[in-house]
């Protein structure tokens, strides 16, 4: 199927949607990428990866919460981030039939909302987070974490060593509460959108292939597969 936009019922509200097929190797799967809290589907963070993606073999779906849609400030508040996210994932499925494996995640809180589904049994193939904001920046005392233990689909998470989101300590510490396949994979010197100093030797090219790279190591793991 060629890249088709579509607009998504989500209760009484429609948002808008983008299918784009992979561009490179076997058909991997589908992957639901969502975005973060101040992007939206089109933002050169989501964009990119989510083009990082297609290369690496996966189809994507790119979304916008219904308060970007609409173009109101704050988030919406996370159950109507999570049905805006199944109601996705269910016009998906409509249109392109069962496409395996099928992994849902997203950067920052695109990816917790994913996180927040499949911690209640939401039925897909794999957990992608890319920048999983596990507390507010300067505060980790306030960890978004108590839901990570029920997820039970295999997980690959990203983060880089300098998220102000995601303190590195922090997340390891959490992990041992987890039982299902958690992959943690740290990106050296990347800030919460992936960026890297100069002074580091490497460029923010260089830290989307290692993504990829990364991803499509992952994705013959899963059940669909």
């Amino acid at each position: 199927m060629s890249a088709a936009e579509w607009r998504v019922s989500v209760g009484d509200a429609t948002t808008s949607a983008v299918y784009e097929p992979a561009v490179a190797g076997d058909d991997g799967g589908l992957f639901i990428c969502a975005h973060g809290a101040g992007g939206s589907m089109s933002d050169r963070a989501t964009y990119a990866a989510a083009n990082q993606m297609r290369r690496r073999g996966l189809s994507v779906v790119r979304f916008n919460f219904l308060y970007k849609e609409r173009g109101s400030g704050g988030p919406d508040p996370m159950p109507k981030l999570m049905n805006t996210f199944a109601a996705v994932v269910e016009h998906a499925r409509r249109e392109l039939g069962s496409r395996r494996p099928l992994v849902i995640g997203g950067r920052s809180m695109g990816g917790r909302a994913a996180s927040m589904l499949a911690s209640e049994g939401f039925e897909a193939d794999g957990l992608l987070l890319l920048a999983y904001p596990l507390h507010p920046p300067g505060k980790p005392d306030q960890l978004r974490d108590a839901h990570l233990p029920r997820i039970t689909m295999p997980v690959l998470c990203f983060n880089g060593t300098r998220d102000v989101f995601c303190t590195p300590a922090l997340m390891e510490r959490v992990l041992k509460t987890v039982t299902t396949r958690w992959e943690m994979h740290w990106l050296d010197g990347a800030d919460h959108s992936f960026h890297v100093l100069k002074s580091s030797g490497r460029n923010d090219a260089a830290v989307l292939d290692e993504v990829g790279a990364a991803t499509a190591a992952w994705l013959p793991s899963l059940p669909g597969r």
